[in-house]
């Protein structure tokens, strides 16, 4: 067990901050030396407080962007796949066809399906309106100032 004015050994392992044994109480200090004293622990605290979760969030971050890394890696050995799959696809046709008729067949449909993406995006596309709410918002402020300009050069 830890004697009193010292941490625990245990606690003052687990962050890098360190940690101060309390000093001594002088009984006859003014309340405005009092407030002081506290006013710079409570700072202290304050910024080993912001220090511990500087700390945490940038494990956080590290954490995230090494995820991040290996989905853009899987995402590229995906749609690197996708290649031969598509051989794949022409080769296997290639057993009831002639080779030339396999891959065309191959070629038509990755034209229709990329036709078919197309089109949807351009339908996506075509239903991104215009933010109505914020023009109308901005009208009506420009409308309160520009009446409140008109009565302020009257008043004048």
């Amino acid at each position: 067990m830890a004697t009193p004015g010292t941490p625990h050994p245990d606690l003052s392992k687990r962050h890098d901050i360190p940690l101060v044994a309390e000093r001594d109480v002088d009984r006859t200090a003014s309340i405005g030396t009092l407030v002081k004293d506290a006013s710079t622990q409570m700072s202290t605290l304050v910024r080993a407080e912001i220090e511990l979760a500087k700390t945490e969030i940038t494990q956080s971050v590290k954490q995230g962007a090494i995820g991040g890394v290996f989905f853009v890696a899987a995402g590229a050995i995906g749609l690197f796949s996708l290649f031969f799959f598509w051989l794949m696809v022409g080769e296997i046709l290639d057993i009831w066809l002639p080779r030339w008729l396999a891959f065309v067949i191959v070629f038509v449909v990755m034209l229709l399906m990329a036709g078919a993406c197309v089109f949807l995006g351009i339908k996506k596309v075509k239903k991104v309106k215009k933010p109505e709410r914020t023009i109308a918002s901005l009208d009506q402020t420009k409308q309160s100032l520009t009446e409140a300009v008109k009565q302020h050069d009257g008043a004048a």
